[in-house]
């Protein structure tokens, strides 16, 4: 059981604490609720541009890293469709330098035409090297626009295209850090060798002043539910012959969620899931494969994604997907194969508890979605999925006319 406390100051910043004395260590951690879904369908980009931007500096601290090195402290970020994470660590007794840098941050950012241009090269390099010139790295960007054609994850999180980025203007992105980066949407989490009236005392010291700002409410477009199969075939220079299928699922905080979570551990967990005997081992026909969700907190996606064997017949491998879930529909599982997934479930979520910067993080995603609490019960809710239930649900979600396929060719 972790043990926390939450508050929150005047102007609308939720802050989460917990204390373990154990470590010399605490991690400041500042989630903001806004992503990629969040931006402009003609303007995409800006959450992860921001990532870069929130490092440049703010009004009164030029250099961000360099008074958290001073302090022995290390920082990162990254942005997903659904939020924005600035998290760092550093010794107990320097805890106030987290305090006084993120909320200055968060209070004042530098804007200037500088600081937008150098961040705009980065991420415009960042762009080209890993969804341009990368072999398969504009696969995601294809199938998200295959698979949703309303909600606003039919993009990715750097950006739909190039010159979104390129065409920022200063103005753009002043409007966008005013309606999102603000105490009425960000949660704060304190862990490590703390406690919570040190916390308290700082939170308002630091961030008690910074005014709320209006609270975003989203207004987002629901996808509709797909009612035919979608098929895209790209030929590109790369090594292999490529094959991505997905299937539309349901948000973070479905039940069912649970379900699909363990519906990838046993098709593809590891060397004795059934993906991988099957066809990698038995059959030779992929040369890797995996299957997996995109964890978002909307209704997302579950794929399967392998690359084929030379020579091997897309439409053969497909067959043999499409076989092994047949199998699985058809066949069911044995309590002893689902109880040994949620065994392996148990043991990822406990070893990622170990570390006080994965608790921080956990605790933040978990009042992002609602209650803290949940890192403390969602264990129950794995436990709790039958194999019926989990037999069930795979006839639903692998449904052909729920399906969208990739057929990423080699030209070479």
């Amino acid at each position: 059981m972790i043990q926390f406390e939450r508050f929150t100051l005047a102007n609308g910043l939720k802050v989460v604490v917990h204390e373990d004395k154990s470590t010399p260590m605490v991690v400041v951690n500042v989630i903001y609720d806004v992503g990629a879904k969040d931006e402009h369908p003609e303007k995409t980009g800006f959450a992860h541009l921001f990532e870069h931007l929130m490092f440049g500096g703010s009004v009164n601290i030029p250099e961000y890293d360099e008074p958290l090195q001073v302090a022995g402290g290390e920082n990162n970020a990254f942005t997903t469709t659904d939020l924005t994470n600035y998290y760092c660590q550093l010794p107990a007794e320097n805890i106030e330098t987290a305090f006084w840098l993120e909320s200055d941050r968060m209070l004042s950012l530098a804007f200037s035409e500088k600081s937008l241009e150098v961040q705009r090269k980065v991420v415009c390099e960042e762009f080209k090297e890993n969804y341009i010139n990368k072999p398969y790295g504009d696969a995601w960007n294809k199938m998200m626009a295959l698979a949703f054609t309303t909600h606003p994850y039919r993009w990715m999180t750097i950006g739909k295209e190039l010159k979104h980025i390129e065409d920022a203007t200063l103005e753009d992105v002043k409007s966008f850090f005013a309606k999102h980066y603000n105490p009425s949407n960000a949660i704060l989490v304190v862990a490590g060798n703390t406690t919570v009236e040190k916390v308290k005392e700082l939170s308002e010291k630091w961030f008690g002043s910074i005014p709320s700002g209006e609270k975003y409410v989203r207004n987002l477009p629901q996808e509709p539910k797909q009612t035919a199969p979608r098929v895209q075939e790209v030929k590109a220079n790369v090594p292999l012959d490529a094959m991505y299928k997905c299937w539309h699922i349901y948000p973070r905080l479905d039940k069912r969620y649970y379900i699909v979570d363990l519906i990838t551990e046993i098709l593809s967990g590891g060397g004795s899931s059934r993906l991988y005997q099957a066809l990698v081992k038995e059959k030779q026909l992929f040369s890797n494969i995996e299957c997996y969700h995109h964890g978002t907190t909307d209704a997302g996606l579950i794929t399967i994604e392998g690359k084929l064997v030379k020579g091997v017949n897309m439409k053969d491998a497909e067959a043999a997907i499409n076989e092994e879930l047949v199998k699985l529909q058809k066949e069911g599982i044995t309590d002893k194969e689902l109880q040994k997934v949620k065994n392996k479930t148990e043991s990822m979520m406990c070893f990622e508890d170990m570390s006080v910067m994965s608790r921080a993080t956990s605790l933040a995603m978990y009042e992002l979605l609602g209650d803290a609490n949940l890192i403390n019960t969602e264990l129950e809710k794995y436990q709790s999925v039958t194999a019926e239930e989990l037999v069930a649900e795979t006839k639903v979600i692998f449904d052909e006319n729920n399906c969208n396929t990739l057929y990423y060719y080699a030209v070479n």
